[in-house]
């Protein structure tokens, strides 16, 4: 579990297709790794595997390549680190689980004063979730969703933030990682199955009805 609040930056310097994936090597000044911690690169929960003084390996599944950015980075490329969250620690972001829902593409920045006004373009099929005023973890970095159209939604990057984050997070074109705010999913999945609709999260899912269950002797007469 994550905060969404960006430790650190790292970049990559090692990059080996795998047959089910790849695997990944990062430097960074993180110390005291441990073997099989969690750490969220650019917001996807990955396992060390293997590690060194200021440097951890790590693999990515192909699930992972295919709904992440992961896949894009070259040796060299930034990215945003997040060790995970440990009991008692501050929530100073909201609560991130690392498994990202897909990609989104940077379409336009500006000024705006000492901020920078972003706006992404999201699938539709992520829309759903993200509300005005709401969270957002962009590339594993908790932001709050200033405005919502048909297709994508604003954001604000205060200073702090450009100062935390990869510098070519905000530049125009690029793909980010997006985590919907969990509760939101939640919600649907819940209100789903009181409704008997069928949401996305549902299809994969078969309800039983009450006639199936009492057609199967399970209710009696």
């Amino acid at each position: 579990m994550f905060t969404g609040l960006i430790q650190t930056r790292g970049h990559l310097v090692r990059h080996v297709p795998q047959a089910n994936g790849e695997h990944l090597g990062i430097a960074c000044d993180f110390e005291a790794f441990e073997l099989g911690e969690s750490i969220a690169v650019n917001g996807v929960c990955l396992t060390v595997v293997r590690f060194s003084d200021h440097y951890f390996e790590c693999d990515v599944s192909s699930e992972s390549l295919r709904r992440t950015n992961l896949g894009l980075l070259r040796p060299g490329d930034g990215v945003n680190l997040e060790r995970a969250l440990r009991v008692g620690d501050r929530l100073g972001g909201h609560i991130v689980s690392g498994h990202v829902d897909g990609t989104g593409k940077i379409v336009s920045t500006r000024p705006s004063g000492e901020a920078i006004f972003v706006r992404i373009e999201v699938p539709p099929p992520l829309m759903r979730y993200i509300v005005e005023k709401g969270s957002i973890a962009v590339d594993g970095a908790s932001l709050t969703v200033n405005g919502v159209e048909f297709s994508a939604f604003d954001m604000m990057l205060i200073p702090h933030s450009q100062g935390v984050l990869e510098p070519a997070f905000w530049q125009v074109g690029r793909v980010v990682n997006l985590e919907c705010d969990m509760i939101g999913k939640y919600v649907e999945k819940l209100l789903s199955c009181v409704h008997g609709e069928s949401s996305d999260i549902e299809k994969r899912c078969p309800s039983v009805s009450m006639e199936q269950l009492r057609d199967a002797g399970f209710l009696g007469l």
